[in-house]
């Protein structure tokens, strides 16, 4: 009986032994599970994170180029504002200087090296920095060109030309712009503007009294260039020539009393430009450089007729022209007849 006893005591025993183990195994898993379940949130968790971090930085460098647009806005309106300059017969700066204008050059591109904010400016900086300081021209003074002889012979110039070279004609000036440049400037504000509208309004009697009462006729005859680039209808030599010096001269001094910047003291060369490389670019790479002088010498003895001066204005480049072709007039001023 004793034996039995042991026997079944030993075989509770042992069943009781196993179903301990049982649950401590079973216990040992499901942490083993829930920290493997615990390691994969995190890692998800980690991998969504780096996600949003790596979308957020695609979004931001997508952004960033809009940064630019405000360049390309300005870089379309200097565009614009060339395609206009070169109707008039400075635009280029080596002709601009020949002619007695001061650089049309808006601005020079400055490079800095890294640490070099503090260093002393030197004299080629200096240099650059009066070139960046001068502002490209948007308003001029001039004689316009009204008789209808002297435009229908230019336009009759320019068709004989395109006949001989038909790549020419995006270089040629329209003969509704035809006129003599007395001063070139720069406006930047209405209150310029207005200034110089005014100025040009008090020069109307000290203009009629330099003429004197007389008329002031300029005959154009014969055609000329400024180094093979800019073709124009030249002025006979005259008295005529000497009164219209004393005419620029006059504008040029009242408009830097008033404090409005003008061009520099060189000779004054009056001319009517009917033709330009510089309004073509294209042309460079079509091998057109430099005029050919045999494409205007059968008009070198052209007469084109006389223009009484009846008056003079002040033009804006930039504003949309006038109905009749010709430049904005801000201000006009009538001269004797």
């Amino acid at each position: 009986m004793i034996g039995r006893l042991c026997v079944k005591l030993c075989v509770r025993a042992h069943r009781h032994c196993c179903v301990s183990l049982q649950q401590a195994t079973a216990n040992t898993m499901d942490k083993i599970n829930n920290n493997s379940v615990s390691t994969r949130q995190q890692h998800s968790t980690t991998q969504q994170t780096n996600t949003t971090e790596a979308v957020k930085k695609v979004k931001k460098a997508k952004k960033e180029p809009k940064r630019a647009a405000g360049k390309k806005k300005q870089q379309k309106e200097a565009e614009s504002a060339c395609s206009l300059m070169t109707e008039l017969p400075f635009a280029s700066t080596e002709v601009w200087k020949e002619l007695g204008f001061s650089s049309g050059e808006s601005s020079v591109k400055k490079k800095r090296k890294r640490g070099d904010s503090a260093r002393v400016e030197s004299e080629e900086d200096g240099e650059k920095k009066k070139k960046k300081d001068t502002a490209r021209p948007n308003y001029f003074v001039s004689v316009p060109i009204t008789n209808p002889e002297i435009k229908q012979g230019v336009q009759d110039v320019q068709k004989l030309l395109l006949e001989k070279d038909c790549r020419l004609s995006r270089a040629l000036i329209p003969v509704d712009t035809l006129h003599i440049t007395l001063l070139v400037t720069h406006l930047s504000t209405q209150e310029q503007l207005d200034l110089a509208a005014s100025t040009l309004s008090e020069l109307e009697s000290p203009l009629n009294a330099l003429l004197g009462g007389r008329r002031l006729v300029l005959p154009f005859a014969g055609i000329g260039h400024f180094k093979q680039e800019v073709a124009f209808v030249q002025i006979a030599d005259g008295e005529h020539l000497s009164t219209l010096t004393l005419m620029a001269e006059s504008v040029r001094k009242a408009f830097e009393e008033r404090g409005i910047a003008s061009g520099d003291d060189k000779a004054f060369k009056p001319h009517l430009t009917f033709l330009k490389l510089s309004r073509a670019p294209k042309l460079r790479k079509q091998g057109v450089k430099k005029l050919d002088p045999a494409l205007f010498s059968e008009f070198e003895g052209r007469v084109f007729g006389d223009e009484c001066v009846c008056r003079v204005d002040l033009c804006s480049m930039l504003k949309k022209k006038s109905a009749d072709g010709y430049y904005h007039r801000e201000k006009s001023v009538s001269l004797s007849e």
